[in-house]
């Protein structure tokens, strides 16, 4: 699977996208008018290892259904991504077996590094 996901309302998606200058064969996923499926969620669970690396703290739903201060399992992750889009931690860029994910500096370095060894 090649797949970049991402939301087009969010400033830091598009700049990373044109940051990573992605290559011909990447599918654009944008996540608000295409969800992940649960298919998609198992694949990216395998590669990354957990749901849990998945899950997008940030999101203003976190804060406002009060899950900081439960305590998630696995099975709860996966349930609250297959949710709501913005429980996915974004962007996703997926190249092959490789997995990259969300926003920092050092996640982003990884992908160019990988991008420019294609």
């Amino acid at each position: 699977m090649r797949a970049f996901f991402y939301l087009k309302t969010c400033n830091t998606c598009i700049r990373i996208q044109k940051e990573l200058n992605l290559p011909e064969g990447i599918a654009l996923r944008e996540l608000k008018s295409t969800p992940v499926s649960k298919p998609e969620l198992e694949i990216l669970k395998e590669i990354s290892g957990t749901y849990e690396s998945l899950f997008n703290r940030r999101s203003k739903l976190y804060t406002s259904m009060g899950l900081k201060h439960e305590d998630l399992k696995e099975k709860d992750y996966e349930h609250y991504i297959l949710d709501h889009y913005s429980f996915l931690k974004r962007p996703v860029l997926i190249l092959d077996d490789n997995i990259f994910i969300g926003n920092s500096k050092k996640e982003i370095k990884r992908a160019l590094l990988h991008l420019n060894n294609l």
